[in-house]
């Protein structure tokens, strides 16, 4: 078993309920609690609507919290606000299922890559084409990439300038919100092989939200299986799937070894 570093993150009893007017609520997140070690790389699985990606946005701050706690490295930053969050956030970066989406089109690589230094003040302009050169190298993308532009470049390059992106902080977590899955079995691939790299490299933690169980099965070290905003189970294998919701996500997926789709083996559903 993979041995992983001290605890750097508790989501604890995380609640959120949306008010969607006309008296009515909807809650999602449901006392949900995660634990995340460093080097580690937590799956949180579950369909469309579980609450998986509302977690992922509460622990970036993106979204406020309805109750709960969030603590790191044994302090309690659910309260944090203005100054403190900012320098916080540092800590945990995000990269998205489109990152085009999070990219100024009318940047060069170098720029996106480097955004995030500048924003905190930490580079020089005359120093941001070594960097972003440097991260690019990282991430196995030519250094000649820093003064294209992200609209002529593949899914796959552009998630690959996404996580440079991401890393040039030197975060201790990155929240990969549906990160390969618009990318095609091959390159879905060489995206989860780089993050492989990079986590070994730099012991940063994933928490990996995807809607298919195979795929983080093959990917995380932990797995929270969510439904309805709540934790249906937690497990560290596939075949330690026990909950009825659970064995319906794993009948409904294909696994991407060898580069191809491939039907669950049936002794994982007796």
């Amino acid at each position: 078993m993979k041995n992983y570093g001290e605890e750097i993150l508790q989501m604890v009893d995380i609640c959120k309920v949306f008010d969607l007017g006309e008296g009515k609520t909807l809650t999602a997140a449901d006392h949900v609690n995660v634990t995340i070690h460093k080097s580690e790389t937590v799956g949180i699985v579950g369909e469309s609507g579980s609450g998986k990606s509302t977690l992922a946005k509460m622990l970036t701050r993106l979204y406020p919290m309805t109750s709960g706690k969030i603590i790191f490295h044994g302090k309690d930053i659910t309260d944090l606000k203005g100054e403190a969050l900012r320098q916080h956030r540092k800590s945990i970066q995000m990269v998205f299922q489109d990152p085009s989406t999070a990219f100024n089109p009318k940047q060069r690589v170098k720029e996106i890559i480097c955004e995030p230094l500048e924003n905190f003040g930490m580079i020089d302009k005359k120093d941001v084409e070594a960097k972003a050169k440097e991260m690019l190298r990282l991430v196995d993308l030519p250094e000649d990439f820093a003064d294209r532009y992200p609209n002529n470049m593949s899914g796959g390059q552009r998630q690959r300038i996404a996580i440079a992106r991401a890393l040039v902080l030197e975060p201790e977590i990155i929240v990969c919100d549906e990160a390969t899955s618009a990318l095609d079995v091959s390159v879905q691939k060489t995206v989860l092989d780089l993050l492989n790299r990079l986590q070994k490299e730099t012991h940063v933690a994933y928490m990996f939200i995807c809607h298919d169980l195979a795929l983080a099965n093959s990917f995380c070290d932990n797995i929270v299986i969510m439904q309805h905003g709540k934790v249906v189970e937690k497990i560290h294998d596939l075949r330690e799937a026990k909950d009825p919701y659970s064995k319906k996500l794993l009948a409904s997926v294909f696994t991407i070894e060898e580069g191809k789709n491939k039907v669950l083996p049936d002794e994982l559903f007796n």
